[in-house]
């Protein structure tokens, strides 16, 4: 029998942060007012002095709770959903525990760091009946929706090849530097492109390859890599992402009737500019800037009230982390490593278009994007006593 929470008609979904680093103060937080069916009742944080100006700059929240006291957050009745911002590798424990309880889960990507954790998250999901979102941004981004439009409308002909660049300076300082591969540039960046190159191909990769270069010796991984993908009906997916290089990120698709090229792809709050070059004839289309955080999170509280399964939903969350389970084998071995087919039941639709106007960047308190190193967006740890061994 269900246990997920229920919204009275009328109400807004009480939303409850957890990890209060760079993500959440830079998107996550700035965009919920506007949403207009979604509120921040509650901050769980590893750090007293972050709850406190928190709940100053936004008087919505009046409640918070340290990672020691989650099991108490949890029967307390403070909120109905929680937006999931610790490091991937806590992500398991808190999300089981979040859905048995029968709170509704915005998981942050990538969802876990196994196949097998995403499936335990599915399972706690689907025995509470808590919804269940892993939060990409992107499904919702008009310019990226676009792409997605014109290759369902066979504009590019037969796909052929897609390429993607991503790349952004890290800070020695940075918790990413020393955190291993599941810290590194392609669980941290590679969902990016792996989710784009699934949903233009409207399918899933049959082989994985990945070689890099550890190109200094603050980070304790390849901070530099490659990566391609083998597709069925002779597709390939490619991309290049670093952890040592200036910013940059952009995607080109192309067939055999045309391309499509989009810089910037992946970067916040969008802005994507997109060159379409068929045959000979080229044309450019340019998009808004969007609060692509209020967007899903606007989406997901309303699949919340109206009682709607969302669609970047765990089995999503899944099929990226295969790919990024697959890299780090590849990565270890030198070879490439064999997936299984695999038929997607449900891909992104046209019609979850979000365009709430962006935000003005917060002020950061105990937070530092990346490339400044310090305290960074999903920096916070839940201490083990504080998990769930799954």
């Amino acid at each position: 029998m269900s246990n997920a929470k229920k919204i009275e008609p009328g109400k807004k979904v009480r939303y409850a942060v957890v990890a209060a680093g760079w993500i959440s103060q830079t998107a996550l937080l700035p965009g919920v007012e506007h949403t207009g069916n979604s509120e921040v009742t509650a901050i769980v944080t590893g750090h007293e002095y972050k709850a406190e100006a928190l709940a100053e700059k936004y008087p919505t929240i009046r409640h918070s709770y340290s990672y020691e006291e989650y099991d108490q957050f949890l029967k307390d009745d403070v909120a109905d959903a929680v937006y999931l911002a610790t490091p991937n590798w806590d992500h398991v424990e808190l999300a089981i525990k979040t859905l048995e309880a029968g709170l509704h889960l915005l998981l942050e990507k990538p969802m876990a760091v196994s196949v097998e954790q995403c499936q335990q998250i599915i399972k706690a999901s689907q025995k509470s009946g808590a919804k269940l979102m892993v939060a990409y941004r992107m499904h919702f981004e008009p310019g990226a929706l676009k792409a997605l439009k014109v290759v369902r409308e066979g504009k590019l002909g037969k796909l052929r090849y897609f390429n993607s660049s991503f790349s952004q300076p890290v800070s020695a300082l940075n918790h990413r530097a020393k955190s291993g591969y599941w810290a590194g540039p392609i669980p941290d960046m590679g969902p990016y492109p792996i989710n784009m190159v699934r949903t233009l191909f409207g399918a899933e990769p049959i082989e994985v390859y990945a070689t890099g270069w550890k190109t200094d010796d603050k980070f304790n991984f390849e901070d530099t890599v490659a990566v391609t993908l083998k597709f069925e009906e002779g597709r390939i997916g490619s991309f290049v992402l670093s952890y040592n290089a200036q910013d940059l990120d952009d995607f080109r698709v192309t067939g055999d009737l045309g391309s499509l090229f989009s810089s910037p792809a992946y970067a916040m709050p969008g802005g994507m500019k997109h060159t379409t070059m068929i045959g000979e004839k080229e044309s450019t289309e340019s998009f808004d800037k969007t609060d692509q955080f209020g967007g899903e999170l606007k989406y997901f509280s309303d699949c919340v009230i109206n009682n709607k399964d969302p669609e970047p939903d765990g089995e999503e969350g899944l099929l990226d982390v295969r790919v990024l389970v697959a890299c780090e084998q590849s990565l270890k071995t030198g070879m490439p490593v064999k997936l299984a087919p695999y038929a997607r039941s449900r891909r992104a639709s046209l019609d979850q278009e979000e365009t709430l106007s962006p935000v003005k960047p917060p002020e950061l308190i105990g937070a530092n994007k990346p490339s400044e190193g310090g305290s960074n967006g999903e920096e916070e740890q839940a201490p083990r006593e504080a998990r769930r061994v799954a």
